[in-house]
């Protein structure tokens, strides 16, 4: 069995007890980080085995993991914060188990762009969700066509990169539409802001410095 374990995006108090059962029955833990996964099991006093597994080399360790599993071990793959596959490595693993007929089981639990969505006061009855943006080629492009959306979008960035995108944000939307941005999601200095995009951007480019991880909410287009 391969199990999908999404971990906490900010307060370790916000995983599951079932998420904690798996990680402490598996063999191993493949970890986006293993420094990262090795805290969180640390705060859950668990001493499970753990190999790395990340954008860099999913794609040559894959096959390997799929007859390991295969072969009768249990496996629980977590990335960083959220869920894996989720803008996060985990896509190509669960495709080749399901090739390889390996029962593939997904936790529900935390991913950073719902509560962020849920949060924003915008409209979330119908939403679309971007990810991360491509940073060069192909940019302006994503940015074009999210801005003929009917319905909300969310995206991830960056912090050094958030004062940037909300300006390009505001170029192709227009400098009124509204929008959310949300930093430190359930941590001690979360911060939910909506205002429209130019007010945003204004906000922080005056900051000194953008920490944390970041979602950015835009409202539906009103044409």
């Amino acid at each position: 069995m391969l199990y999908l374990v999404p971990t906490p995006v900010g307060n370790l108090g916000d995983i599951t007890v079932r998420a904690k059962e798996v990680l402490e029955s598996v063999d191993f833990v493949l970890a986006e980080d293993t420094r990262n996964t090795g805290k969180l099991l640390q705060h859950l006093g668990l001493s499970a085995k753990m190999q790395s597994f990340h954008a860099h080399n999913e794609h040559h360790r894959t096959e390997g993991y799929v007859e390991r599993l295969q072969n009768g071990e249990s496996l629980a793959l977590v990335s960083d914060a959220g869920t894996p596959a989720i803008s996060d490595p985990g896509f190509l693993l669960v495709r080749a188990c399901k090739e390889a007929g390996v029962e593939v089981t997904c936790l529900p639990g935390p991913t950073a762009f719902v509560p962020a969505l849920a949060a924003s006061g915008l409209p979330c009855d119908r939403f679309h969700f971007e990810g991360f943006l491509p940073q060069k080629k192909g940019r302006k492009t994503r940015l074009d066509y999210l801005a003929t959306l009917p319905h909300t979008f969310a995206l991830y960035e960056s912090p050094h990169r958030l004062v940037k995108c909300l300006a390009q944000l505001a170029e192709v939307c227009g400098p009124e539409r509204k929008a959310c941005v949300a930093r430190e999601i359930s941590k001690l200095h979360e911060d939910i802001r909506t205002a429209t995009l130019a007010e945003l951007h204004a906000h922080y480019e005056a900051e000194a410095k953008v920490r944390g991880e970041i979602v950015v909410v835009v409202g539906p287009s009103a044409s």
